[in-house]
Formats: structure tokens, C-alpha cells, sequence
């Protein structure tokens, strides 16, 4: 009975990592949009679902037209996801966001109705029912450690495309000319312009990047889930919890926060009812912000 137990607990723990990969990939681009330019990008979960019906597309027309492509497209689709992704976002940032700085109840209002638009498009285009991609023979089957415990290869796969884009993430940030200029945005607008940092092409760059990791999510989250009109917005408010919760300029606390999210409702999930997991989880995370308001991690700075 024991064995059984751990056997249960340990597969809901890797479907938790499967939901951390997504919930992480989501919220790296909203905690650099967040953290530099104070913008409350409702329609960021559109994003996400952008790069989904991406994948989806690109699974059609390697069925249809390309058979040869059925074993590659789906790291195609990774690519196209990101480039469409921040393409749009880009023009967004362009035609919208950028009226929109320092006026985060003003970029909520305009960002909300975007995800509405968004969502009557691919409702429009797609249809209303839910859509999945035929995955390539080498994401199916599964991992068995021992006799009792199962482990799909393609939430393996998510969690190495993870890695490597958080690592990317980071190295970007902390190794690079663009990454000084985006920390130094981050902390000091002013100062950042006074020393020549051209702050709107940051921000227009950043915008384009959170949007592009979002579409790369997206593209991970079919592996786990079918795709709808509405896919995008079931994942904003866990992801604007896990920015939050971690500390809206920290890097680190937000893989510490999506982490900890991830793995609590999923944990919580085989005790009780979805439902119920989730407004423990988010009880659980008000309390701990009423004591730490500024989050799990923060980020120090001279004033």
C-alpha cells in the first residue's frame, strides 16, 4: 500500500513539473514585461495559445502536404510559435503598449480587451472546439523506472526545452550588452536614459521576447493539453500569481514561485478537488504575501 502511495505521489509530482515547465515559460516573459515596464499584460496568455494553434497548424500541414516533415515539424513549430509570437507582440507593443507605460490600470483595461479580441479571432478562425496536434512517434510512450511508475516522454522532452530556455534566459540577462541595458531599465528608467540606453527599443525588444516565450509555451503546453479559444486565459492568473509571489523583478524568485505553485496543486489535486487544490493554493500564497508583500525573492537596489 505504501509502495502504491509513493508510486502515486511520485507521478503526480512529474505532472506537476509538466505544468511548472509551462507555468515557467509563461511567466519569464510576463516577469521581464512586469518587472521593466509595469505593464499588466492581460492578453499574455493569448500569446500562449497563439503558439498552440501554431503547433496545431504545422501538425495539419505535415499530415496533409508534408509527410516527410511528420517526425520534425514539431521542432519547426517551436521555432514559428516563438517567431509569431513576438512578431505580433512587437506590433502590439508598437500600436498599443507603448501609450501605455507607467499606467498599469490604463495597460490592464486595454491589455484585457486585447485577450477578448484574441480570443473572437481564433474562435473565428479555428472554431470553438477544442483542437489537438498528432505528436511525432518520438514524443509518445513513456519511462518506466519501476513497474509502478510511468512517465511520459514528452513531459521529459518539456522539461530539457525548460532548461534550456531558462538557462538561455538568464545567460541573456546576466552575459549580455542587451541584458545590462534591460537590468538597468529595470532598476532606474532615468538614470538607464541619462547614460545613453535607448529605453523604448528595451522595452519594444523585451515585449517582443516575453511574448515569444509565451508562444514557445504554447507550443509545449499541447504536448499536455488540447487547445482552445480560451486556453491562453485559463493560465494568466496562475501566471501573474507565480510573478507576483516570486518577486516581479526577480528572476530566480519566479522559477522558485512556478515551482512551488506547480507542485502544490498538483500534489493537492490527488487529495481533493481541483477546485479545492487551487483556492488552497492560492490561500496559501495570500497569506505568505501578507507577511513578505514583496514577494519570495527580491531585488536590491541603491535608492
Amino acid at each position: 500500500m505504501n509502495s502504491d502511495l509513493f508510486s502515486i505521489l511520485v507521478m503526480q509530482s512529474f505532472n506537476g513539473l509538466s505544468n511548472f515547465c509551462v507555468l515557467l515559460l509563461m511567466a519569464l516573459g510576463l516577469a521581464i514585461i512586469f518587472g521593466q515596464m509595469g505593464i499588466i499584460n492581460m492578453a499574455h496568455g493569448e500569446f500562449l495559445t497563439i503558439g498552440a494553434y501554431t503547433t496545431y497548424v504545422m501538425s495539419v500541414v505535415s499530415q496533409t502536404w508534408a509527410p516527410w516533415l511528420l517526425d520534425a515539424y514539431f521542432l519547426l513549430a517551436i521555432i514559428l510559435a516563438f517567431a509569431i509570437a513576438a512578431g505580433i507582440g512587437l506590433l502590439v507593443e508598437r500600436l498599443m503598449v507603448r501609450h501605455l507605460y507607467e499606467r498599469p490600470l490604463d495597460s490592464l483595461l486595454a491589455t484585457w480587451g486585447l485577450s477578448l479580441i484574441m480570443q473572437q479571432v481564433f474562435r473565428s478562425t479555428f472554431g470553438a472546439r477544442e483542437v489537438s496536434p498528432t505528436l511525432p512517434g518520438w514524443l509518445m510512450g513513456s519511462v518506466r523506472p519501476t513497474d509502478m511508475i510511468d512517465i511520459p516522454i514528452n513531459g521529459l522532452v518539456v522539461m530539457g526545452l525548460t532548461v534550456v530556455l531558462t538557462a538561455a534566459v538568464l545567460l541573456a540577462l546576466f552575459r549580455t550588452r542587451w541584458g545590462i541595458e534591460v537590468r538597468a531599465t529595470t532598476q532606474n528608467r532615468v538614470m538607464a536614459g541619462a547614460a545613453g540606453i535607448d529605453t523604448r527599443r528595451v522595452d519594444r525588444l523585451t515585449f517582443a521576447l516575453g511574448c515569444g516565450l509565451a508562444g514557445i509555451a504554447g507550443a509545449a503546453f499541447t504536448t499536455i493539453g488540447s487547445t482552445g479559444p480560451t486556453s491562453g486565459g485559463l493560465y494568466i492568473v496562475d501566471t501573474f500569481l507565480v510573478v507576483v509571489f516570486g518577486g516581479a523583478e526577480s528572476l530566480i524568485g519566479t522559477i522558485a514561485s512556478a515551482f512551488a505553485i506547480a507542485q502544490a496543486q498538483a500534489t493537492t489535486e490527488f487529495f481533493m478537488t481541483g477546485s479545492t487544490a487551487k483556492v488552497l493554493t492560492l490561500l496559501t500564497v495570500i497569506l505568505i504575501l501578507m507577511a513578505r508583500p514583496e514577494g519570495l525573492f527580491t531585488v536590491k537596489v541603491r535608492k
